[in-house]
Order: C-alpha cells, then structure tokens, then sequence
C-alpha cells in the first residue's frame, strides 16, 4: 500500500496529473482493526490524495453489512478513498449491497468478457452490468480485455474503462511512466511534438 500510494505521488508530482492507482484487500486485511489507521497514515505520509486511490474488494466481503466489516468499509469510504468490487458477478447473488455500501466501481470478470462476443448470455449480463453501473452513478471497469472485438462490444454498451493485455500488459514502474510519456507526447498539438522530438 505505501509503495502504491508513494509511486501514484511521485507520478502526479511529475505532472501526469490524477493517476488513480489500485490496490486488494483481502478480508483478512479487512477485518484487520488497524486497517483504516493504516491508510489514512499512508496517505497522509505520502501526501497522495484519498481520490487517487482504489481499494478492491471481493463480492464475499460485502456480505456484513452491519458488522466490523461494514463499519470499516464504510470508514475507508470516509476517507475518501475509492472502493471498487472487484471480479463482479462471480460471487454472491445478492445485489443489496450495492445498495448499502459507498462503492465506487464495480470491475465486470474476466470469465463474462473473454467470449463477450459470441457467448449470448456473458453478452447479456456484461450489458446488464454495465447499463445497472451507470443507473447507479458507478465506474465500470471490464478485467480481461484482449482484443479490439471485446473492446468495441464494450465501447458501444458505454463501458469506458478497460484493463487487460489490449491496453498493457504488466510493466515495472519504469516501463509505465515511459508509456504515459509516449501518450502524453502523442497527444500534444503539432508544434510541441515538434519542439520535444
């Protein structure tokens, strides 16, 4: 946590701006009572902002709403930091607690978008998904994504982010911050390009 948290400060100190960076908890880690002090000493060392930070949790977590689960969730929330359900739809069937928990994002599992479009119905419930995220006001993040045909399914159902071996596949930091360089360039108007090449 605190090489993530120290990593996305020094990359926004670099002007790459916002970099929202994630990490997973474990239900362990969760029900862990220093947890919540744990990253709020962590942000506040590091000087990241609460917003630039995405912790992922599993469906199962969720399922205490009115425990020491719930309550720490509900806590991290108040910190500001970000909460995303990661591998949604493989877990539990209950959706309430989309409902009573201040998630952020839900991340759709790889198992629907490998075969998104050819499978009817992983192709049925990835809209469904996606169509629920955006009623509720949450980000959806598609996990698995390798080929331009899952990317264009994703892109005309309103899914705007997507991880997986079509955007990048895993890189030290190094390699990263080359890549956000070669966009930023990329993307800056004629002249600039010019004046940096």
């Amino acid at each position: 946590l605190r090489t993530v948290c120290t990593q996305a400060r020094s990359w926004e100190a670099e002007g790459f701006g916002i970099i929202r960076m994630s990490v997973n908890l474990s239900a362990r880690q969760l029900r862990h009572d220093g947890i919540v002090d744990t990253v709020r000493t962590i942000l506040t060392e590091t000087g990241l902002r609460p917003r630039s930070l995405v912790l992922e949790l599993t469906e199962s977590m969720l399922m205490e709403p009115s425990g020491v689960v719930g309550r720490t969730i509900r806590e991290l929330a108040d910190l500001g930091v970000s909460l995303a359900i990661d591998d949604f739809g493989t877990g539990y069937s209950s959706l309430s607690y989309l409902k009573d928990f201040p998630v952020t994002t839900l991340k759709i599992d790889r198992s629907f978008i490998a075969d998104v479009t050819n499978n009817p119905k992983n192709a049925a419930i990835t809209t469904a998904v996606i169509a629920m995220a955006k009623a509720m006001e949450l980000d959806v993040v598609a996990e698995g994504v390798e080929r331009e045909d899952q990317a264009a399914f994703l892109r005309d159902r309103g899914c705007e982010m997507v991880q997986g071996y079509l955007v990048g596949r895993p890189a030290p930091a190094e390699v990263f911050v080359a890549g956000l360089r070669r966009a930023e360039l990329a993307s800056a108007p004629p002249e600039v390009r010019a004046a940096l090449s």
